[in-house]
């Protein structure tokens, strides 16, 4: 009796054991889809995203940037966005920022359009959690409220690089005036405080700076601004323009003129903005860096910070393809590439 008891309770526990076992890979298999497609989505929310901010938007100049971010994205799997203001105003890339706040990005990369006015908001950003690099211009002084700074190339060099060969197409001696972006720009103002500097040595004596004029980045104004100081300034030797906008607006007030046998326009643009004027003779050619590096390289640091791969600390390397090891510098500061100088010998080399 005890035997048929015992065999009894054996079949009833191996028939439970069945059962469960059943209804465990009955209950399994339809979920297997969910959590694969689960798994996606957790990959997609934990995909680094990545949002680039310009000054502003319709400026040419910054197409190969935001061209060298996607190329780094779809090499690395990140998501890349841009966004930006209509105008160059020092605040208007607040409410951006604050729009990748709720975004949960990643990263933000952002040409700043202050060094102060951002400040607020980059801190705000950086509580999040987000990381804050700023490419192609920095936060001078407040260094501390981002990680890095990509930059095309040394810009304290390229300013005076572009003053000194300013100077001798002046043969040393002239009124010039300066077209820059927005009175608070940290570039622009950066490259007017070092062209001041260059001209305190005795061999500019004979160059006078009359004026420094502001076109905001828009094409409209600064051709408004260029055409201004060619009137003001009857006897005006040249037009000194630290902004792609403002020299292919300083080239045009000087055809529109007829005067570019006498007054010479200089200054940062790209080599696709300037390539008719250059070969027209109306200006004898412009400085820049390879904007499309810019991105890359930037790209590539994002992503690397993200993963913990990267730091912005002086001394410290990471690969990027083509480019090999790019160093960060003193305070987080990265250089993309080489000064670009260009003239009519070689300005179809290049397409940016």
């Amino acid at each position: 009796m005890t035997k048929r008891i015992i065999a009894l309770l054996t079949c009833i526990m191996l028939i439970l054991l069945a059962v469960t076992a059943c209804g465990k890979s009955a209950t399994k298999e339809p979920n297997q889809q969910p959590n694969a497609s689960s798994s996606q989505s957790g990959s997609a929310q934990k995909q680094i995203k990545v949002v680039y901010i310009p000054i502003s938007t319709g400026i040419p100049y910054f197409n190969p940037i935001i061209e060298g971010f996607k190329k780094a994205s779809q090499e690395l799997g990140f998501e890349f966005t841009m966004t930006a203001p209509d105008q160059a105003d020092p605040t208007s890339q607040i409410p951006y920022i604050k729009a990748q706040i709720q975004r949960g990005v990643d990263v933000i990369a952002i040409s700043p359009n202050s060094s102060d006015a951002l400040i607020s908001v980059l801190k705000e950003a950086r509580d999040k959690g987000i990381k804050i690099i700023t490419v192609n211009d920095d936060i001078k002084g407040n260094e501390k409220y981002r990680e890095a700074s990509i930059i095309g190339t040394n810009y304290d060099e390229l300013a005076r690089q572009m003053t000194i060969k300013f100077a001798e197409f002046l043969k040393y001696k002239g009124k010039f005036a300066i077209l820059s972006s927005t009175t608070d720009a940290p570039f622009q103002n950066n490259s007017i405080k070092i062209t001041k500097e260059v001209l305190q040595d005795p061999k500019y004596k004979d160059m006078q700076l009359v004026e420094i004029a502001y076109g905001n980045d828009e094409p409209q104004k600064s051709l408004t601004e260029a055409e201004a100081l060619l009137q003001k300034y009857p006897d005006l030797a040249g037009i000194l323009s630290p902004t792609s906008v403002g020299i292919v607006a300083a080239a045009q007030a000087v055809e529109n003129a007829g005067v570019q046998n006498k007054v010479v326009a200089y200054g940062n643009g790209t080599p696709n903005q300037l390539k008719t004027f250059i070969k027209k003779g109306v200006i004898p050619g412009a400085m820049l860096w390879d904007t499309y590096r810019i991105g890359y390289v930037a790209g590539y640091f994002a992503y690397n910070l993200v993963k913990g791969e990267a730091k912005g600390e002086e001394g410290f390397k990471f690969k990027v393809p083509k480019y090999g090891d790019v160093e960060v510098g003193k305070f987080g500061t990265i250089y993309a590439g080489p000064p670009l100088v260009f003239d009519k010998s070689n300005v179809d080399q290049y397409d940016f």
